[in-house]
């Protein structure tokens, strides 16, 4: 009787997530496996709603943007009984191990899952903000980050012909990552990221400064940065954290740029459009390959581990190493943008 995985998908989506199920049902299979993917992320393990995945079923989701099982951002520690129900739906279903592709969330449940409960599990990083320790890079973010360096590269144009200032809010919800990578790569004059606290004055001395240089602007800020007189109370997911769309940190930016400076600026959010579309060629790759290692794992029941990019290599680390602590933007970043910055930061 062949051995049964079951795949889930949970939290943000983000490109890659498609090419991952793809390679690990297709490994899966190679070595005797039959994959069911559950629906809406740890939801979909809470009320047994799963479907078959069969290979030819997958063959054609290398290009796939989001996730086609679906997501959430359900937590079953919120749920009456959701570690129980877990339990019993992966026996009611004849499910030997299961594979859960997410971030810092997703594979937090997983690891308590398995240190409380024994779980069979084994971890696939999946974040576009890049915050997950244990690995040097996550899928989604470099098509999240080369999204972003094409929209700050477009408003440089556009506040270059009417000599603005431009602000470009990205995502980044506890780590700075894909602001700092869209600024460096598209010659930004000032990145706002929340590992750093800055001044609304520091922002505007360098944007005047550019301005007197070249007539333009670009700021990029990430959407968790704290300004000054902020707003603290927003509303909460399952898992604690806040729903950043009411923040508008790139609004508030501009507004604040222009009452400092008397230089007309401009706001752009690229939001959700970070999120969708085909992966790039490097998430698509690490994506198979995460995806399969992952597969592999469980034939091997190594259960309670995340598959990690160590350099250039697939290598295994503990979901309780992986989920211990974010990786947030350290100094040696910082100074690197210092370096390539006129006005330094």
């Amino acid at each position: 009787m062949a051995k049964r995985l079951g795949i889930l998908t949970g939290g943000g989506d983000c490109p890659g997530l498609n090419p991952a199920v793809r390679g690990c049902v297709l490994q899966a299979a190679r070595l005797g496996w039959e994959c069911a993917g559950f629906l809406d992320g740890w939801k979909g393990l809470v009320e047994a709603q799963s479907i078959a995945l069969r290979p030819e079923d997958v063959e054609d989701w290398i290009n796939k943007g989001g996730t086609l099982l679906g997501s959430s951002r359900t937590n079953p520690f919120k749920r009456e009984g959701g570690p129980e129900l877990c339990r019993q739906n992966l026996r009611k279903l004849g499910l030997d191990a299961l594979v859960a592709m997410g971030g810092e969330d997703t594979l937090g449940v997983a690891a308590r899952l398995y240190r409380e409960f024994g779980f069979p599990v084994v971890g696939v990083p999946k974040t576009m903000d890049n915050d997950l320790s244990a690995t040097d890079f996550t899928f989604g973010f470099d098509t999240a980050a080369t999204i972003a360096v094409d929209a700050a590269e477009r408003l440089k144009d556009t506040g270059r012909s009417h000599h603005r200032a431009m602000v470009l809010e990205v995502m980044g919800r506890h780590a700075g990552w894909v602001a700092l990578y869209t600024g460096l790569a598209s010659g930004a004059d000032f990145t706002v990221i929340p590992e750093k606290p800055v001044s609304i004055k520091a922002v505007a001395r360098a944007v005047e400064s550019a301005h007197r240089r070249k007539k333009h602007a670009l700021v990029v800020a990430s959407e968790a940065v704290e300004l000054e007189g902020g707003d603290a109370s927003q509303p909460l997911d399952e898992f604690g954290h806040n729903l950043l769309k009411q923040r508008g940190v790139g609004e508030r930016l501009a507004r604040a740029i222009e009452k400092e400076t008397g230089i007309e600026a401009r706001c752009a959010v690229i939001g959700h459009i970070q999120r969708g579309g085909p992966p790039t060629l490097f998430d698509r790759i690490l994506a198979t390959r995460v995806g399969v290692r992952a597969a592999q794992l469980a034939d091997e029941k190594r259960f309670g581990v995340m598959v990690a990019l160590k350099g250039n290599r697939i290598e295994e680390v503990s979901l309780e190493e992986a989920t211990g602590k974010l990786k947030t933007v350290g100094a040696e970043w910082l100074e690197l943008l210092r370096s390539v910055s006129i006005d330094s930061h």
